[in-house]
């Protein structure tokens, strides 16, 4: 079989260049460590360590207890403020919620009198303000439910609502944002590696050295794909077991091989991308801008940073010729929700037979650029 063995020799020559370029080497190695942890730690959207302080114009035993039902590591232990110190307070920025409880507050509830809590919130901080709202007003009704059931009192048609989180108990934003950080690193280095490599070999003159070889456009191409393909699928592998499971602390439900396959099958797309953009691209700077025009746009319409549904209808039916849709779905289900195969196929098929498509035409455009080149 020559022409498997030209694939093979071609794979390796791609490995020993990626080898010697050593600033790529060192990109890919942060991009699936370093970088995926602090994507997954840096950028929580939960509350921590939130600043709170208390006005209590009541000074009765339900607002001291409501005071210490704030604790880390949501919140850091509540100060207290005067009337007349709330407003400097937060211009200062020393807290981010103040909650001031009236007077006669606790008798009031009791009474059954319509009462109030205010809750000052600085919102320059949007998301921590956002998330904090909903976690004090949660805290603090359940605070005055528990104490006034304590007693004869009781909250006038109260419904106790109970919920129960699957796949994720405590929404950890950790366990999303790992998985979500290693399925972008896929489809940016995958792209980033196959068209450099084509552009690097345009710009130094070895594309011509091939062309007078007894190769074929097929051969090249393939060669790049499972080189750059097996690169990417180790760094990814490796980023799971020691980032994700390891460092991170992420649990994984489902089968890990079944989603290595699943990574496989999406990486014959991203290499197929790569030899199109490096075909497109004359020069490096150009090729850039292309990763940045088309693969960002691939990664906020995948439903991994923002879920499908919040994009208008028409744009969710056009997501769905995206092979990084349906590789963000299955790889949701197989890591949080432990989907087999018998669950996640038609993700499969849709990623390999729009992979496949993709790849014929990509084929095509690199013949076009080599027969351009002679």
């Amino acid at each position: 079989m020559p022409s498997l063995t030209n694939i093979f020799w071609l794979g390796v020559k791609e490995l020993r260049s990626l080898r010697r370029d050593v600033v790529l080497v060192v990109f890919v190695a942060y991009a699936f460590t370093m970088a995926i942890y602090t994507q997954a730690r840096g950028t929580s959207s939960e509350v921590n360590n939130a600043t709170i302080a208390f006005v209590d114009e009541d000074q009765s035993q339900l607002s001291l207890q409501l005071a210490s039902c704030f604790y880390p590591p949501r919140f850091k232990p509540p100060g207290t403020l005067r009337p007349d110190q709330v407003d400097r307070a937060m211009d200062e920025g020393r807290f981010m919620f103040v909650v001031v409880v009236p007077p006669r507050f606790e008798a009031d509830l009791r009474a059954g009198r319509r009462t109030e809590l205010q809750v000052n919130i600085d919102a320059t901080a949007m998301f921590q303000a956002s998330n904090g709202a909903s976690y004090i007003q949660r805290i603090l009704n359940d605070e005055m439910t528990r104490y006034l059931q304590r007693s004869d009192s009781r909250l006038a048609g109260a419904t106790q609502f109970v919920i129960r989180k699957a796949f994720n108990p405590n929404g950890d934003t950790t366990w999303f944002n790992g998985i979500v950080a290693i399925i972008n690193q896929i489809t940016l280095l995958t792209v980033i590696l196959t068209g450099a490599a084509l552009i690097r070999e345009r710009e130094h003159g070895t594309l011509e050295h091939l062309m007078v070889m007894p190769l074929t456009a097929l051969e090249i191409a393939l060669a790049k794909v499972w080189a750059n393909g097996l690169v990417i699928l180790t760094a990814a592998t490796i980023s799971l077991f020691v980032v994700v499971k390891g460092a991170l602390a992420v649990p994984i439900a489902g089968s890990i091989p079944l989603f290595l396959g699943g990574v496989m099958l999406y990486l014959f797309f991203a290499t197929a991308l790569g030899i199109f953009l490096g075909t497109v691209a004359r020069t490096m700077a150009q090729f850039a801008l292309l990763i940045i025009l088309l693969i960002f746009t691939l990664q906020m319409l995948s439903g991994g940073s923002t879920p499908v549904e919040s994009q208008p209808e028409w744009l969710q039916r056009l997501t769905l010729v995206l092979p990084s849709r349906h590789f963000v779905t299955f790889a949701q289900a197989i890591i949080f929700r432990g989907a087999g195969l018998d669950i996640v196929w038609p993700q499969f098929a849709a990623v390999g037979g729009i992979g496949l498509t993709f790849f014929i035409y990509a084929l095509s455009r690199f013949r076009e650029s080599i027969a351009a080149s002679r």
